[in-house]
């Protein structure tokens, strides 16, 4: 360091961000998924760019969820679950029409009745959607509440006063395959807006590479 430098007190340049867990994602980051045919074809060797955070909060919990947009037509979420290790959960938001091609619709209103726990066979699909379904699911939760916010809130708390918004409260419903390396997950809204998403349940180290925005 030079003499001006030391006088004037010159401020070191800022280290690179770094960036090695999904849970330090932040808007505008970009992820590399694995290449492995255990993918989707929607996720194999695919880049995706962090759109926005967003958040879920139950009785006694908050759980971020990161919005993912890539080449294919659909947006991708992703969060992390926690059992007796870590992992991914991906999912993807299916249209009514694209419902309607991968369930019964008979079988599918089954979940919504209190006491019957529904069991319910995918239809496997083509394109976008292959690759996402796999075999029988059984229902594990049934109008589970919580709160949609969007924003990030893993560093300060959802606003709890009155006059500011508490987020859109909603119903969570869940169907797990018997490996339990598949879900289908739905949230109605108190509009009756209802989200069905599938999931894919898969280990962190299938994201190989990370870029800080």
């Amino acid at each position: 360091m030079g003499f001006f430098d030391k006088l004037f007190g010159k401020k070191a340049e800022a280290e690179p961000r770094q960036l090695n867990h999904p849970s330090q994602l932040n808007q505008g980051d970009m992820i590399v998924l694995d290449d492995s045919f255990a993918l989707p074809g929607l996720l194999r060797g695919q880049q995706f760019k962090v759109e926005s955070v967003n958040c879920y909060e139950y009785q006694n919990s908050r759980a971020p969820e990161w919005i993912l947009r890539g080449n294919g037509q659909h947006t991708l979420f992703l969060s992390i679950e926690q059992d007796d290790e870590e992992y991914l959960a991906v999912s993807i938001k299916l249209t009514r029409a694209e419902v309607e091609s991968c369930f019964d619709m008979d079988a599918f209103a089954d979940i919504f009745e209190e006491g019957v726990f529904a069991e319910l066979e995918g239809h496997e699909q083509d394109g976008e959607l292959a690759g996402w379904l796999n075999g029988r699911y059984r229902q594990t939760d049934f109008a589970e509440f919580g709160y949609f916010h969007r924003a990030d809130y893993r560093h300060t708390r959802p606003p709890q006063d009155a006059n500011q918004s508490h987020g859109d409260a909603f119903e969570a419903y869940q169907l797990v395959n018997d490996n339990e390396t598949h879900a289908i997950d739905i949230e109605v809204y108190e509009n009756g807006e209802t989200d069905v998403m599938l999931t894919l349940y898969r280990p962190v180290s299938d994201i190989r590479e990370y870029w800080p925005a």
